[in-house]
């Protein structure tokens, strides 16, 4: 038996992006909402950093823009690469049909600390941290009541009794193995390592370097950290770790000597580095009665083009909507032909930011294995063609605004919110 019970319209489980951003919303539209977080406090990892023009227009429409924006960040303008040492623009936010030409760099902890205090000036509103959701209700029809769940900070069982319950709890989602929801993953060609150099130890105009021997990405978050990635094949990296630190450092070096020399005197080895999962995957169903899945838990991106964030968000968006209107417009516990309209409504775009990503990780993997093959005056050709392109193609134009404007159609539902 439960030590406690608590009970609320929505219990959404995980303060990511999506989860914050969802409790935030429904909060303000008259709903009880229980926001239940594994982690006790907001100072820990997190893997996006990315936030492309559409989600600055939602976080305008949700009315946070400006205590974002107050927040410690980066303004990302156009994005360039440095290639075989020439530096190319591939991509010029000025050009984009938006009133918001620019990117953010940024951590997540003080974003979704502010969406939380936000959130937590609404009475519906109730904030759960170092609450691990261990199991789900469901009923003897199948339907899904609650959650099951650990207080470490009372240490007490706790109990969740809602009309719905949100699984917004990552890539390894503990929502969907209970619900018995195969995470649809992908193969991917490469991994992505990562580690953090203090602000100013290289020069960061450019966000990487492409150059025959390797790939390299970096990026300022603001409060005086850049974010580093270096790209390998799939399941290499233990081979590079065997091989030692400064056998690493060799090969980052012939590909950026300036960034190896600041690895060397910043990284304490390889324990300051990260290898990420990278891998994206589409669930095969996002609801089941009482269950929605949203953000990572339904789908998860990989790092090419930032796009986990925004999608997450526009989850977040979405999902206000459907749950909202279905809370008044139905009793009891949720209908997953009610809340399969989320699903309906986002599948389309997941499933082609999905691909265009998948396509890209095999591109880069084919760069990894033959861009040594290639000539210098090739590639630079190859460079200033796509330029030249890139404003003219609506094939080329349709991927770029894919990745930076996101899903254009989602807008908060305003006329949801109470005041």
């Amino acid at each position: 038996m439960p030590d406690r019970t608590e009970v609320a319209d929505v219990i959404v489980v995980g303060c990511g992006p999506s989860g914050a951003v969802l409790a935030y919303l429904l909060a303000r539209s008259g709903v009880d909402v229980a926001l239940v977080e594994r982690a006790g406090t907001f100072e820990r990892e997190y893997r996006g950093f990315g936030w492309n023009p559409g989600v600055i227009r939602l976080f305008d429409e949700m009315d946070v823009l400006d205590d974002v924006l107050a927040l410690a960040h980066e303004t990302v303008t156009e994005g360039a690469f440095s290639l075989y040492g020439e530096q190319v623009t591939v991509l010029d936010f000025d050009l984009l049909d938006t009133d918001y030409s620019y990117a953010l760099m940024m951590e997540q902890p003080a974003l979704l600390e502010c969406l939380v205090e936000h959130a937590s000036t609404y009475d519906g509103f109730a904030f759960h941290p170092a609450t691990t959701v261990t199991d789900l209700q469901v009923d003897d029809s199948g339907a899904v009541r609650g959650a099951e769940a650990h207080d470490r900070e009372a240490a007490e069982d706790v109990r969740f009794e809602a009309r719905a319950v949100v699984g917004a709890d990552g890539r390894y989602s503990t929502v969907r193995k209970r619900a018995g929801i195969d995470p649809g993953s992908f193969e991917s060609p490469i991994d992505l390592v990562w580690f953090k150099l203090p602000q100013g130890a290289v020069d960061a105009s450019t966000q990487g370097h492409i150059d025959r021997d390797g790939v390299l990405v970096y990026f300022g978050l603001g409060a005086g950290d850049l974010q580093v990635g270096y790209l390998v094949r799939d399941g290499e990296w233990p081979g590079v770790r065997e091989a030692g630190f400064g056998a690493f450092l060799r090969r980052v070096a012939a590909i950026d000597p300036e960034l190896a020399a600041a690895i060397d005197a910043h990284l304490d080895g390889f324990r300051e580095t990260t290898l990420l999962d990278v891998a994206p995957g589409v669930a095969d169903t996002w609801t089941r009665d009482g269950l929605v899945l949203l953000g990572d838990a339904a789908h998860t991106a990989s790092p090419i083009g930032a796009q986990g964030n925004p999608l997450a968000v526009e989850d977040a968006v979405v999902g206000h909507d459907v749950l909202v209107d279905a809370l008044t417009n139905t009793e009891g516990t949720l209908s997953d032909e009610t809340l399969r309209d989320f699903e309906r409504r986002r599948r389309p775009t997941i499933e082609r930011v999905i691909s265009l990503q998948r396509r890209a990780a095999d591109n880069l993997r084919f760069w990894l294995d033959y861009g040594r093959y290639v000539p210098a005056w090739l590639v630079r050709g190859s460079a200033a063609a796509f330029d030249w392109l890139a404003p003219h193609s609506r094939l080329i134009r349709g991927a770029v605004e894919s990745f930076a404007l996101g899903d254009q159609s989602v807008s908060v539902a305003r006329s949801h919110f109470t005041d």
